[in-house]
């Protein structure tokens, strides 16, 4: 993606420790502040405070150690809370201003590596990217569950859903275009650039792009789900993976793409509590996502469109998506490949005012 977008930050950036401290400090501050998350998360844990009471419990990537202090609010006897960066230290600290040292013990390094003195009856994790599997933290959560739970413990959260439906988005399918228009110039101080227009098209439409998602940009009831149980998911199961869909369309339109979110399930013995990132709730730092093709589909209402996303995991700690869409029955289909580790953010707006009214015709 480097040829026709820039980097967003500079090597000097990378390599400064100073900066990375801020930028992990201002991330963990932009999670916590976050009010769906952090409160959905308190709500999941004291809520069920019979399944925390006595018992061990094991904080992955404890961060500032908010949720280790939630698990302790529960009644946990002991909590583990382990931290891989310097932000083990912030917690450490937290701990110790609050009293609460003889509950909550700060570990510092990574799971895989470290050791703990006994197994653990309940884990408990923000271990989620946008579009849930972003970053691929998921895959820590699991060799958690592996290595330190007892037989029959508990995880929270519980399951993980992504949900699919087809959106039409005139805008930002005009924006993305436009990016690569300069790729078309003929003449360019006398050098036609125009060869690499179709390669430009292809990298600005694999990006995903995070913000806020207005349900009138659904062009469908239907929505397609795919469920991560995270009791009983491999690494395979996470590594590679199908999301396939068949949508009845609603409304005529063009079909720009695929728009995206997911639900985080709290299942205790006292409440089944459930965060969703839908366009219907309350906005969080996750947002909602699109996927956008290169060359939409024209539909209209009563067709059916069917087709399949292919997650495939990558070594930027994010996923591939192969999208394929086709009307039934009619042979026209199109096709999109994803990187969802290159986003673009379209995030500045509130909810209600993210409205892109269907393109009917």
């Amino acid at each position: 993606m480097a040829m026709f977008r820039a980097a967003a930050e500079g090597d000097g950036a990378a390599n400064n420790p100073f900066s990375q401290y801020y930028q992990q400090i201002t991330h963990q501050q932009n999670m916590l502040q976050d009010a769906v998350r952090t409160g959905t998360y308190q709500r999941a844990i004291v809520g069920n405070s019979a399944d925390f009471r006595g018992k061990v419990v094991l904080d992955v990537g404890t961060g500032t150690g908010i949720l280790a202090f939630f698990a302790a609010q529960a009644g946990a006897r002991k909590v583990y809370a382990v931290e891989a960066s310097d932000m083990a230290d912030v917690a450490r600290k937290l701990v110790e201003s609050n009293g609460m040292q003889a509950v909550i013990e700060v570990v510092k390094g990574k799971l895989e590596d470290i050791t703990l003195p006994e197994k653990v009856d309940i884990i408990v994790s923000e271990p989620i990217g946008f579009l849930l599997v972003h970053e691929r933290m998921l895959e820590t959560y699991i060799v958690a569950r592996d290595k330190f739970l007892k037989p029959g413990g508990a995880m929270y959260p519980t399951a993980g859903t992504i949900v699919v439906t087809p959106i039409t988005c005139d805008a930002l399918y005009q924006e993305q275009l436009a990016k690569a228009a300069f790729w078309s110039t003929a003449d360019f101080y006398g050098v036609n650039v125009s060869s690499l227009w179709e390669q430009a098209v292809r990298e600005h439409f694999s990006q995903a792009i995070v913000g806020y998602m207005h349900r009138n940009m659904m062009i469908s009831q239907d929505v397609a789900t795919h469920t991560v149980d995270f009791a009983t998911v491999t690494d395979k199961g996470l590594t590679a993976f199908e999301v396939p869909f068949r949508f009845t369309v609603s409304v005529t339109a063009i079909m720009h793409g695929i728009g995206a979110w997911f639900d985080l399930s709290f299942k205790g013995s006292q409440d089944h509590v459930v965060l969703s990132t839908s366009p219907d709730c309350p906005g969080t730092h996750w947002y909602q996502c699109r996927l956008m093709f290169s060359q939409p589909l024209a539909v209209n209402a009563t067709q059916v469109v069917c087709g399949v996303l292919k997650f495939q995991a990558n070594d930027k700690f994010s996923y591939c998506i192969d999208m394929e869409a086709e009307l039934e029955g009619s042979g026209i289909k199109t096709t999109q490949h994803i990187n969802l580790q290159d986003q673009l953010y379209h995030y500045l707006q509130h909810p209600d005012s993210a409205t892109a009214m269907p393109a009917a015709y």
